[in-house]
């Protein structure tokens, strides 16, 4: 549980002020969330070069890397610490396991508000700005430029399923295990994140969204969406993308040429 200056901490980091809970609040949090703290893997990779930091970032990590050098985080950091704030906060909030190609890759967070459920996944890389409510009777579906995210009704197992298609094809997505867990079950995936064929120690990106917009970094890739516009631009080098990456999302240049240095870009899947 965070202790009441970390929440407090947590809180001014989102500039959103602390409230009831309730689902307004809950969108308010989520929304700031998604606007202020980016899906990135920069500081994965910069604290694995300079501290060989292969573990789970804690609270203060977290905290202090989103201030020092507007860093997120991929899918545990960012959905554990949003879980552990809202938890505080005293909401009904569950961590959760979601397959992709393995099971329990991805984690995603479960609240529950006045006997409704709701989706919370702030560590997707993905334009979901509110909780998504997981009690459908149709397909509820996202779209934002050339994406379209689809959220299906639960399946006979009361598994919710997200599929990510773009231009129509599908990419890929997870299918949510509904069970209460702990980030200590997922360590041992966690620590296969870093290993030196893993996705993420092998390609880039970072995003960052708000109402109708984003700004994405895949490899030597910035592509910025406004509603239905899509505009892609090409880094030509290396110190093109570390400039793209200090313009668009304020991490400072000498920490990715560190984070990025030796980095040979496979294609993301």
């Amino acid at each position: 549980m965070l202790t009441p200056a970390e929440v407090k901490r947590y809180m001014k980091l989102l500039g959103v002020p602390e409230r009831k809970p309730g689902l307004e609040a809950l969108k308010e949090i989520v929304h700031a969330h998604l606007m202020l703290i980016p899906f990135e893997n920069i500081s994965k990779l910069y604290r694995l070069k300079t501290a060989g930091f292969q573990e789970f970032a804690d609270i203060t990590m977290f905290l202090d890397g989103i201030e020092q050098y507007h860093f997120g985080g991929t899918c545990y950091p960012n959905n554990y610490h949003l879980n552990q704030l809202l938890s505080a906060l005293g909401y009904d909030v569950i961590l959760c396991g979601a397959d992709m190609k393995r099971p329990d890759v991805h984690i995603v967070n479960i609240v529950s508000i006045n006997g409704n459920e709701y989706l919370v996944d702030t560590g997707y890389a993905a334009p979901f700005l509110e909780p998504l409510p997981l009690a459908l009777p149709e397909e509820y579906r996202i779209n934002l430029g050339s994406d379209s995210y689809v959220l299906s009704p639960k399946d006979v197992n009361a598994h919710s399923e997200l599929t990510l298609y773009r231009d129509g094809v599908e990419q890929h997505g997870y299918l949510v295990n509904p069970k209460p867990r702990s980030i200590e079950e997922f360590r041992k995936v966690i620590t296969e994140s870093f290993r030196p064929e893993a996705t993420f120690m092998n390609n880039l990106l970072l995003a960052r969204f708000c109402a109708g917009c984003a700004v994405v970094i895949r490899n030597m890739t910035c592509i910025k969406i406004k509603n239905s516009t899509v505009k892609r631009m090409s880094a030509g080098t290396m110190d093109e993308l570390v400039s793209a990456i200090e313009i668009n999302f304020s991490i400072p240049r000498s920490v990715s040429t560190v984070a990025l240095d030796g980095i040979e870009f496979l294609t993301l899947i």
